[in-house]
């Protein structure tokens, strides 16, 4: 790094297009990062919901600054640990591998209990699952969705200025939209299982990703938009037509 801190970035229009370019990033990047949030949090009483999403957003504030006043430590997790056969393993694949079948894991189940009713044949309450852990968890899965994003931002600019204020900008948005997309996706339940099956491609292209298949994302956000659009098409047509038969 040529400075730490430097404030007279912030008045050179290379700055700003730095931090706004790189902020726009963070928040695509963070897209699978607050579905994944809505879903823990979920799991929790409404009262608690509010409470677990600032608590894990905060601590992943945390842990991202950190990360990124550790850059020689991550760029070195992408040297090879060891190979399995002509493949090399870095610490970086040890990460995405883990995380990605934690997703998969995460979100196959919540699709099993969601379709099959598990949890309302079983007489399960919420409040077996602590804010602890599911504060715990969205630390764990930050850190993982946030290696691609402090890696990024070490290759766009060598001003941690710029790279701490862009990670501050994205998480208060990211904490603002989990709001949203949390009361959104818990209050419908196609919309649960569709947030689910994104979280589950996510973990298989995480998972790919750490032995050196790497799949675009963009083709994963495109798959995802389209379907969300065609659900957000049905719940429009559920509504009118739920409003239609009480005007009948």
């Amino acid at each position: 790094m040529e400075s730490l801190f430097d404030f007279s970035i912030l008045l050179t229009s290379q700055g700003w297009v730095q931090l706004l370019t790189l902020t726009a990033l963070e928040i695509v990047l963070g897209i699978d990062n607050i579905v994944m949030i809505s879903i823990l949090s979920g799991e929790l009483p409404h009262a608690h919901q509010a409470k677990a999403r600032r608590l894990g957003l905060a601590f992943a504030l945390i842990t991202r600054i950190m990360l990124l006043f550790t850059l020689s430590w991550i760029m070195h997790l992408v040297h090879p640990l060891f190979h399995i056969g002509s493949l090399p393993i870095s610490g970086k694949d040890l990460v995405l591998i883990s995380g990605g079948l934690f997703l998969i894991w995460k979100a196959s189940i919540e699709i099993w209990h969601k379709v099959e009713f598990i949890k309302e044949k079983d007489g399960h309450h919420k409040t077996a699952t602590s804010v602890a852990m599911v504060v715990f968890q969205i630390v764990m899965l930050d850190i993982v969705f946030s290696l691609d994003s402090v890696i990024t931002a070490v290759g766009m600019s060598n001003e941690l200025l710029i790279m701490v204020l862009a990670v501050v900008i994205a998480v208060i948005i990211m904490l603002i939209a989990a709001e949203l997309i949390s009361d959104f996706v818990n209050t419908h339940g196609t919309v649960k299982v569709l947030a689910l099956v994104f979280l589950a491609m996510v973990g298989v292209v995480l998972f790919l990703d750490g032995f050196g298949l790497h799949i675009d994302k963009n083709y994963l956000y495109a798959a995802m938009g389209f379907c969300t659009l065609v659900e957000l098409l049905n719940l429009r047509m559920k509504a009118n037509a739920k409003r239609l038969g009480k005007e009948e």
